[in-house]
């Protein structure tokens, strides 16, 4: 009986299966980086504002304390964006013919509010809560970076679940004292001796901080 295919096939067959296996695994890596990259998740890239607001300028220059701004991050889940009547507060006295600022003068004369983009948005499956992790010792720097320096605002940190996890599990190596949570750079001798202590202190459950429920409600 003839043989239907050449002795050769046998290679090309295996060489084959072995350039899909290196294909399809070289398309999994690929798209591995391409999520943890910065054009996907936007860490340290600046978003184009309606008014070019600089966190460095107003908190390590001027001194202005977050609160000012962000009113409700102690007490409710959204950490609150300042209404223009807020800005106009300085500015109306502070440069108040700027060119930068007009977007600000035109919202606060019209009452329409200026149309922030979003630095940080979560998906809408999951559930975040500002005054809780301030309450419990988590710190602004810990999520938002270093906005003290921030010329522009942005993303410090991915925000990836297994980001979050991370602290969930150990929030020891995280958890200053709540006096602190406000503070930039703030730099204990040794972190994991403090967050230990506070852990108890503020009754922390860290057996239950994994469940899913937590965040995915």
């Amino acid at each position: 009986m003839n043989q239907t295919f050449h002795p050769g096939m046998n290679t090309i067959a295996r060489v084959s299966i072995l350039a899909m296996v290196l294909i399809a695994t070289g398309l999994a890596v690929g798209w591995y980086f391409f999520v943890k990259s910065p054009y996907m998740t936007q860490v340290n890239m600046a978003r184009e504002q309606p008014v070019p607001f600089s966190h460095q300028h107003h908190v390590t220059d001027l001194g202005i304390d977050c609160r000012y701004c962000h009113t409700s991050v102690e007490d409710a889940a959204f950490a609150g964006i300042p209404p223009t009547q807020t800005c106009m507060t300085c500015h109306s006295q502070i440069h108040p013919e700027a060119e930068m600022l007009a977007p600000v003068r035109t919202s606060y004369s019209t009452g329409l509010p200026l149309k922030w983009t979003r630095v940080h948005n979560l998906s809408d499956f999951v559930y975040f809560n500002h005054s809780i992790h301030l309450n419990k010792g988590v710190a602004c720097e810990t999520c938002h970076g270093r906005v003290d320096q921030m010329p522009l605002a942005y993303k410090a940190k991915p925000m990836f679940m297994e980001w979050c996890v991370e602290c969930h599990r150990a929030p020891e190596k995280f958890i200053r004292p709540r006096e602190e949570v406000l503070a930039m750079g703030y730099e204990p001798e040794n972190q994991l001796a403090v967050g230990t202590l506070l852990v108890k202190e503020y009754n922390i459950e860290t057996g239950r901080l994994d469940n899913c429920s937590i965040c995915h409600r």
